[in-house]
């Protein structure tokens, strides 16, 4: 597969590169991957520090309220029960860790899947490698005025890491600056359009062909 190379003024610069077959052109992408490459992402970012008081936790006498009988009341232990105003509650959620894990060629085929739905919808424009001499937010809408996709959810995926990249998209809604090492499918499946760097192309097909 070739795909056009531009300048960050969205013109042709004549070149192309080639997005691998076997990374970008899988015939059969797997559903089943994604799905559970992305569950993973989101369960993994997840903090779980939920914590509800329950009956051993919220301050009160374990004194008996009154007496077992003879009052026309219904049977008291203590105040701190579940069923009295204050009382603890019953079967809150506690601390946990929701992180799990899988294979690693599993999750390598999730990717390849992810980037393969992303072609298939012409999602995915080269550009040719750029950096910003300071940050300047203003300098980066252009870019994506020029390409028509403000507005949009655009993860820009670079080939070497840049401060001032970084700082010029972070204030953008709906805009994310990834490395092309860090790829991942959950990043990949929740942009519109993948604006990717020529030299990131070569850094994904060796990334991603095993």
């Amino acid at each position: 597969m070739e795909a056009a190379v531009y300048t960050i003024d969205a013109q042709e610069t004549g070149r192309s590169v080639d997005l691998a077959a076997g990374v970008f052109g899988l015939d059969n992408p797997s559903d089943h991957a994604i799905y559970q490459d992305v569950r993973l992402i989101l369960a993994n970012r997840r903090q779980g520090t939920h914590k509800a008081k329950e009956r051993a936790d919220v301050s009160g006498s374990n004194k008996k309220p009154y007496r077992q009988k003879g009052t026309g009341n219904a049977r008291a232990g203590h105040k701190r029960s579940p069923l009295r105003r204050h009382g603890g509650t019953v079967f809150g959620p506690r601390p946990r860790n929701y992180s799990f894990k899988l294979n690693k060629k599993f999750r390598t085929i999730a990717r390849k899947s992810a980037l393969t739905y992303k072609a298939r919808e012409e999602g995915i424009v080269v550009v040719e490698n750029f950096d910003f001499e300071a940050p300047k937010t203003q300098e980066f809408v252009a870019i994506l005025n020029k390409f028509e996709l403000a507005g949009s959810r655009v993860l820009l995926v670079l080939s070497e890491e840049s401060r001032n990249i970084y700082l010029s998209g972070r204030n953008i809604p709906k805009m994310e600056v990834i490395m092309a090492s860090d790829l991942n499918t959950y990043d990949i499946l929740n942009a519109d359009k993948l604006l990717i760097q020529e030299g990131a192309i070569d850094i994904i097909n060796e990334h991603f062909a095993n």
